[in-house]
């Protein structure tokens, strides 16, 4: 049976980066992936473009992971966005800064980021083996016993005659290694790879799993006329979660309507408090500020302005102006007022329904979809059972973990992304230098 300095369980990013750097130490390193090919959720990041990381300083990314986010400093320390931009630039796949400090490859494909990690896979002769599903990972007489489901090599061994494994070779069952790397990735899109499995082989060990919430996740209205929206999308609106007597999560942001209820990069953001709100209470209420450029008095003053400068024209066209066609209608019913009605003809209730949903357009959030449905997975492997200067378990010697398995999401912009590379960095580094 063949055996392996350090075994890598999980070809994303977080796998990727930690076999690559385990290998700089002229390890035997065997990277395991379950599907055919590496890196299936780096190709939907980014709507397929891989936003790799933001350009926002340390301070902000600790921010980013909330409480308790400096867990990932010595991690985001040893392997910086801007260490991570210069190993694809030294690649030659160059880097541009987006909206709000994401970074994307200049070609706009993940593809090319995948490419790169490939590249750099095959150059150090990691052995690969794709298809491979650990099922069951123990430690017995030094050795981490992984086994699963028959794999594919990819890559040549180092020297002729390794263990007498060529390219393309198959292999059965059960490997050896003096040290393991989990990076299963979490619990979200289960199609690409992240089912969960990591947690199980991690809690066979005694590591405790923290509950398992989505995050970056579209929520569920109630409202039917909302669901009936579908594709209409508000543009740099003012959304306000209110819940209990002074509850508020706040942000500012495009609102896409879905078949379902809403979703958007800035609702996507703040849902991970959402969630946790919904789980408590069953729902909480959304309101929609239209116009958030100018407060409600000054739109007050336009609207009375409006209607007598404009007085002889229909109401239904006056709020062209002001919204998207696709969303007229709907409002028109909100505000119960006839959409033939000269502006002329409205008196002053009618207008102040229309200032009462332009600066809070209210709608009913009673769920989410499920954590399959999610961008990332909230929860994992306690960051308290992880020493974080190295990535190694607490509990069990020998053990590293690195990317999504580990408790601690952050918002969408790249940070998710550059923590994964970076344990898997940092957890290979100090794998392979025992």
């Amino acid at each position: 049976m063949p055996k392996f300095d350090i075994a890598v369980v999980g070809g994303g990013a977080a796998g990727c980066m930690a076999a690559i750097q385990a290998s700089h130490q002229d390890k035997r390193v065997v990277l395991l992936e379950r599907n055919p090919e590496i890196g299936r959720k780096i190709l939907l990041t980014g709507n397929g473009r891989c936003n790799l990381t933001n350009n926002s300083p340390l301070p902000i990314f600790i921010e980013k992971f909330g409480r308790r986010g400096s867990f990932f400093r010595s991690a985001l320390g040893s392997f910086s966005n801007t260490d991570l931009m210069e190993f694809f630039q030294k690649a030659g796949l160059e880097v541009k800064e987006e909206t709000g400090g994401r970074i994307f490859p200049q070609t706009d494909r993940s593809q090319s980021v995948l490419d790169v990690l490939r590249a750099r896979l095959k150059e150090l002769k990691v052995k690969v083996i794709y298809n491979y599903r650990v099922e069951d990972l123990r430690k017995l007489d030094g050795y981490f016993h992984l086994s699963g489901k028959k794999g594919r090599w990819e890559y040549q061994p180092h020297e002729p005659g390794d263990d007498d494994i060529g390219e393309k070779t198959t292999i059965n069952h059960l490997i050896l290694a003096s040290r393991v790397i989990l990076c299963t990735g979490g619990a979200s899109y289960p199609k690409t790879g992240s089912s969960g499995d990591g947690y199980h082989l991690a809690q066979n060990f005694g590591h405790q799993i923290t509950p398992l919430k989505p995050g970056l996740v579209p929520l569920k209205i109630k409202e039917s006329w909302a669901r009936s929206l579908q594709g209409v999308v508000l543009k740099g609106v003012g959304l306000t979660f209110r819940h209990g007597k002074r509850g508020k999560i706040k942000g500012e942001g495009d609102i896409l309507f879905t078949h379902f209820g809403v979703s958007g990069p800035t609702l996507l953001d703040l849902s991970q408090e959402v969630v946790k709100v919904l789980d408590k209470e069953g729902e909480i209420m959304l309101y929609l500020d239209l116009m958030p450029q100018i407060n409600r008095d000054q739109l007050e003053e336009v609207l009375l302005n409006d209607f007598k400068k404009y007085g002889k024209r229909e109401l239904q066209n006056y709020l062209r102006f002001h919204l998207p066609q696709g969303f007229i209608k709907a409002f028109l019913e909100l505000v119960d007022t006839d959409p033939h009605q000269n502006l002329n003809q409205i008196d002053r209730n009618g207008r102040i329904k229309i200032l009462d949903n332009i600066k809070g357009l209210e709608m009913t959030v009673n769920g989410h979809l499920p954590l399959s449905k999610a961008m990332v997975t909230c929860g994992g492997v306690s960051r308290n059972e992880i020493y974080p200067e190295t990535m190694e378990s607490r509990l069990v010697p020998g053990m590293y973990l690195a990317g999504e398995i580990i408790d601690g999401c952050a918002p969408s912009g790249g940070y998710n992304l550059q923590q994964a590379f970076s344990t898997g960095f940092l957890a290979g580094r100090s794998a392979s230098a025992e």
